[in-house]
């Protein structure tokens, strides 16, 4: 019970942190943090491919394919935001426009 109640004290703790750094950052440099943020969570997609596989149980392959389904989500979605944003710096040629 102890460690329950601590791990939810850890919780509430990093999601009033993380709001708080993140409510600081400036419109401008939202979409480059967001989009390697988004990136970076292919770490997530390891993380879950290895509870999936581990043989563990049913209930751990199932919330390790929720975790799997999730973060491919999150990572595709980074890598498109980051190619529409790098799509905006592109000079565009005369016969395009």
């Amino acid at each position: 019970m102890e460690s329950l109640i601590f791990n939810l004290f850890i919780f509430v703790l990093a999601c009033f942190v993380g709001f708080e750094v993140i409510s600081k950052v400036p419109t401008t440099l939202h979409t480059p943090l967001m989009s390697g943020a988004n990136a970076i969570s292919g770490i997530t997609l390891v993380g879950a491919l290895a509870i999936a596989g581990s043989g563990s149980g049913t209930a751990a392959t199932i919330i390790g394919f929720l975790a799997i389904v999730f973060a491919t989500i999150n990572v595709v979605g980074g890598f498109m935001v980051t190619d529409r944003m790098l799509e905006m710096f592109k000079k565009k040629r005369e016969d395009e426009a």
